[in-house]
């Protein structure tokens, strides 16, 4: 059975182990000991070491505006999305603040803001067809997950608090066309770099008190996040960084690089076993201008987003009849004609992913 219904990034391990002790740290037994990282920042438990690499990764791809900004770490960004719930919510209103997205919308999204039936917030639906008075909440995710294209808010009234998920606005995904400048804007290392394990995400926060109330939430949650992840994404982070100055001199192998040849390789081909069975359609992507690469590059999203044709009601139990796991339509707010497909797995798996799909019938 090939598991492809979640992002488990395992495509990335090929190249973190190109490059051997590069990313090696080590800590001693007397390190991470104090809660606290840095006494002086609203963030009290965000190590410096890994704001600083942060700030310069989003320096070096120009995906995102960090100066003015306050950084609050998380355990991944699902973590930051329920921090910033609590941060934007109304604590003396008579009725939770409606959560909404425009569908198809992450499938976490729902489960998440009413898995504790919180009396601040509750999930209000697809935001294309939200249309109740007072304020509300909008998650924006871009590109999006499922569907890869970039997106923005849709129910743009002057009450609403937007949230910007931009997991995969790196440009091994979507050519990055200026850099992101929103209120709150969450990141997370497994979608850049692949480090799913690590559990790290962070939040670039403009406001000063929804920081602080981010921060607490955070505190109330879980006391902070893993000191010892930061510092190992720190230096995953630095070579990154380091690996695109590299590539630049002709000294090393830029990552971003790497992941987007292989992305770019993977999306072809898909379109060649979507062509030779007929069954499925999927979005064709225009390229765009990528200031990173500093050219017109691709939309490789890390899923496909496809749709069953013919008379196929079922495209998740279609797939899952052929051994492919997948995740429907339904999770998504949409037509169980859709399914998403993860494309982030070893290249074993993804062979085998496009082997079956290419000899799929009816």
């Amino acid at each position: 059975m090939l598991v492809l219904c979640s992002g488990d990034p395992k495509m990335y391990e090929k190249f973190w182990r190109k490059m051997g002790d590069k990313t090696t740290i080590t800590i001693p037994g007397w390190k991470s000991i104090s809660y606290f990282s840095d006494t002086t920042n609203i963030c009290w438990f965000l190590e410096p070491e890994f704001a600083k690499e942060v700030v310069r990764l989003h320096n070096v791809v120009g995906n995102a505006v960090t100066e003015g900004r306050y950084i609050v770490v998380g355990t991944g960004s699902s973590q930051l999305i329920l921090a910033a719930l609590y941060a934007l919510s109304s604590h003396g209103a008579a009725e939770p603040i409606d959560v909404v997205s425009a569908a198809p919308y992450y499938s976490s999204y729902p489960l998440m803001t009413d898995f504790q039936k919180s009396g601040l917030y509750k999930w209000g639906g697809d935001a294309k067809s939200f249309d109740k008075d007072g304020p509300y909440i909008e998650l924006v995710t871009s590109p999006n997950n499922p569907e890869g294209h970039p997106t923005g808010p849709v129910v743009n009234r002057s009450n609403g608090l937007l949230i910007h998920d931009l997991a995969y606005y790196w440009p091994h995904y979507t050519p990055i066309s200026s850099p992101s400048d929103h209120d709150i804007t969450l990141f997370t290392l497994s979608k850049s770099t692949g480090h799913a394990g690590l559990r790290i995400g962070w939040a670039l926060v403009k406001d000063q008190e929804v920081a602080k109330r981010m921060t607490k939430f955070i505190e109330l949650n879980t006391i902070g996040v893993s000191k010892d992840s930061q510092l190992r994404a720190a230096k995953v982070l630095k070579v990154v960084s380091d690996s695109t100055e590299e590539e630049n001199t002709q000294e090393g192998e830029s990552f971003f690089k790497y992941s987007y040849e292989v992305m770019e390789q993977r999306w072809k081909q898909l379109r060649a076993a979507v062509e030779a069975n007929g069954l499925f359609t999927f979005a064709n992507f225009p390229t765009g201008f990528c200031t990173f690469f500093n050219k017109k590059t691709q939309h490789l999203p890390a899923f496909v987003w496809m749709k069953c044709e013919k008379d196929i009601e079922d495209c998740q139990s279609l797939l899952l009849q052929h051994k492919i796991r997948s995740r429907g339509g339904k999770h998504f707010g949409v037509s169980q004609r859709y399914v998403r497909v993860s494309l982030l797995d070893t290249d074993e798996n993804f062979n085998l992913f496009i082997d079956r799909l290419s000899s799929m019938q009816l």
